[in-house]
């Protein structure tokens, strides 16, 4: 009988051994997981951009903007199905490029690892106007009337806009301006005090002359190209427009007065025998002193590189 149960407890033995390796026992390793950003891509200073985090398993995700974490985005829950996708409604602080990373940390961390996401470089918008308040600056380029150059007979026609130039062609920056300080008045010789255009490698700043030009106003600046002394620099023209207004002692402001409402001509009476009234908005004129310091605004262009005002070479025949 003894021999019997001592066998028995050596069988248990070596079975229960079986399932010991090195002392510990056997387990299997926690899968790797996986995270994908994806969109990012809006406006600085409008709605918040969508960015949205992609895995292969359930759990909450931090968003990072430039390493730092996104406000409130700390830890966004995954869907619990998949695709198990997590969002982040972000307000960039600022324009221009930024990487985006996102860091999973799984609901089942026995089963999957942890992982921080590769990073999604994206661009936040910038208006392209380059607006500086409170004076609003656009900008656009066009061939002179007249020009010359070996592709004149092709590509001579005046008043083109283009951000394309060929080494030998005028070009003419036109530029209109509105000034919020003056109600949104037009900036024009009576108002400004200088304006002028610099451009990267050229000396002297171009200046800027407003003018009439078959029956439109606006601003106007000359580059010219070709042989030396003129530009002959060819790739992208780098330059930035600058006005400066005139100080003022009065203003526009946008006010609201009741004026009488009127159907064809007609005044409209109400039930009770009155004239209706509607609050309408227009601009007064108001006095200011000490003067108001005229505002300074420039301009430079946030295109991508592919719009941006180019000088080329004359293609080779």
């Amino acid at each position: 009988m003894n021999k019997k149960i001592s066998t028995a407890v050596i069988g248990a033995v070596a079975l229960f051994g079986s399932a010991i390796v090195g002392g510990s026992p056997a387990y299997a390793a926690p899968a790797a997981s996986t995270l994908i950003l994806s969109g990012g891509s809006g406006v600085f200073g409008l709605a918040p951009i969508t960015i949205t985090a992609t895995a292969n398993n359930a759990g909450t995700v931090k968003f990072l903007a430039g390493g730092v974490a996104i406000l409130g985005c700390e830890a966004a829950a995954t869907t619990t199905v998949a695709p198990f996708a997590a969002k982040c409604a972000w307000l960039p602080a600022a324009a221009g490029s930024v990487a985006l990373t996102g860091v999973l940390t799984p609901t089942d961390a026995a089963s999957f690892e942890g992982v921080t996401s590769t990073a999604l470089n994206v661009k936040v918008g910038v208006p392209v106007q380059g607006v500086v308040s409170p004076i609003h600056i656009y900008v656009d380029t066009i061939l002179a009337t007249g020009s010359t150059g070996v592709l004149a007979p092709r590509f001579g026609v005046g008043c083109t806009i283009a951000s394309e130039f060929i080494i030998g062609q005028t070009i003419v920056f036109r530029i209109y301006a509105n000034n919020a300080d003056q109600g949104g008045a037009v900036m024009d010789s009576s108002n400004t005090a200088s304006a002028f255009v610099e451009v990267a490698g050229v000396k002297d700043p171009l200046p800027m002359n407003y003018g009439n030009h078959s029956g439109v106003a606006f601003w106007t600046a000359v580059l010219k190209t070709g042989a030396a002394p003129l530009y002959s620099t060819l790739g992208i023209i780098s330059y930035k427009v600058t006005m400066v207004a005139k100080d003022t002692s009065s203003m526009k402001v946008l006010s609201t007065k009741l004026v009488a409402k009127k159907v064809d001509g007609k005044r409209v009476i109400g039930d009770d025998g009155r004239t209706v009234y509607e609050r309408v908005s227009y601009y007064r004129t108001v006095q200011v002193s000490p003067a108001l310091k005229g505002a300074t605004a420039t301009w430079a262009s946030n295109f991508t590189d592919a719009s941006k005002l180019t000088l080329y070479a004359v293609p080779k025949a």
